[in-house]
Parts: C-alpha cells; structure tokens; sequence
C-alpha cells in the first residue's frame, strides 16, 4: 500500500516536473490531477486518485500521453487499483482533418484480467470549428487488442469510434463529454468520461467527474460495468 502512494507520489513529481519544462518549451501543456480520501475510527478507509495529462504540438504534430490511476482499500484490504495508460501521435492533415496511432494499456487488478492492450490507426475530424466556445472531435480507426487473464489469452482484431465534446459554458467552467467505443469479435469496451471543471485560479481547478466502463465479455464472477465519481483539483501548466 506504502509503495502505491509513494509510486504516485513520484508520478507526480515527475509530471510536475514536465510542466516546468512546459514554461520553457512552446507547444507543451500539462494538467495534473489529484484527489484523496482518508478515514479514520471504526472504520478506515483509504481513496486515491490520480490522472497526468501531456499534451505537445510541433509543426503539423500533436503527442500525448495520458496516465489515469485509483485505488481504494478498506481496513488495510485493497478493494481496488487500476491504472490506465494512453499514448497518442497524430499528424494533422489539414485544419479539419488528421490522422495517427494510438495505444493503451490498462491494468485492473479486480476485472479478471491480467492486463489489457490495443494498438489502432485512427482518422480525426475536427467540427463546430465555426464555434467559438464549443469543439467536438471524431476518431474512427482499425487496430489489434491483447487480452490477458486466468481463464486464457487471445488477440483479437478491434474497430474504434470515439468523440471529445468540450463547451465553454463560461469564463471559467467547462463542460466536458468524451464518449468511446473499442470493438472486437470476442469483447468490446465502451468508455463514458463527463466532467465539469470550474477554475479556481489561473492554473488551478476543481474537477467534478463521472466515468462509466462497461465490457461485454467478462471472466467468470465479474461485473460488466464499472462507475467511477470523483472530485479532484487539477492544476495546468
């Protein structure tokens, strides 16, 4: 449990530490966001959350990588950990258009899986360009997913749609709704990410969320759906 916390302790740093680098080097943008919950008493319980964001822009190339982590334990018993990584290159076509790879990997030690990766090429359209506080992005794309767990492992082709909608319902709120969709002949996976964010300071906010994962297919005793509600403050670099 010790080495968990003190493992995020140092992811944080280190993503604090690009952000520095982000003051320094045009194009780089860094959000990091935390959240955390202890009790003490008749009961202990132990809550944290963890979400890193970097975002880089050069020329007509855009790279990102996202680090999302919770866990949860109860008592000193672990109820709960996850953590899932993203990493994303695309070239940008055009002002509309761009196409590129991405690739995930997620750990979920109470899924029934050992671990989960994909690897797809995707295609993006940007619209509600003429919006002026409003964005919306498609991707569509091919690729492979790995699974792994005790019952078997197996590869499986994967068809993926996703969409990012983000509205800027003020000068310091923000709506956010990202919606996906991960398909494979033996299970698909969809994503539902909605959050409001309302900034506090120049870089720092607080972050009100709700996230919704459900697969079809699922080893033998567990749950198809996940839902995960979290306050966090995040800070932007």
């Amino acid at each position: 449990m010790q080495l968990y916390y003190f493992s995020s302790a140092a992811i944080a740093l280190l993503f604090t530490s690009l952000a520095s680098q982000a003051q320094e080097q045009n194009g780089i943008n860094t959000e990091v966001e935390l959240g955390a919950v202890y009790t003490t008493g008749n009961t202990e319980n132990e809550n944290i959350t963890f979400r890193g964001e970097v975002d880089w822009r050069r020329d007509e190339w855009e790279y990102g990588f996202l680090l999302d982590g919770f866990r949860a334990s109860q008592n000193d018993m672990r109820t709960a950990q996850r953590l899932y990584y993203v990493a994303e290159a695309d070239h940008n076509i055009n002002e509309l258009s761009s196409i590129g790879g991405r690739l995930a990997h997620e750990d979920d030690a109470f899924s029934g899986y050992d671990g989960q990766t994909d690897i797809s090429i995707n295609y993006g359209r940007n619209l509600l360009t003429d919006r002026e506080n409003m964005s919306l992005t498609l991707d569509a794309g091919l690729g492979a997913r790995s699974s792994r767990s005790p019952e078997g492992n197996f590869d499986e082709a994967i068809i993926r749609l996703a969409g990012d909608y983000q509205w800027a319902v003020s000068e310091t709120a923000t709506f956010g709704q990202l919606l996906s969709t991960v398909a494979g002949d033996r299970t698909s996976i969809f994503r539902s990410e909605s959050s409001i964010e309302t900034r506090i300071l120049d870089n720092l906010s607080l972050r009100f969320s709700i996230n919704v994962r459900h697969q079809t297919e699922v080893p033998t005793g567990r749950k198809k759906t996940d839902t995960e509600t979290a306050i966090t403050f995040a800070m932007n670099f």
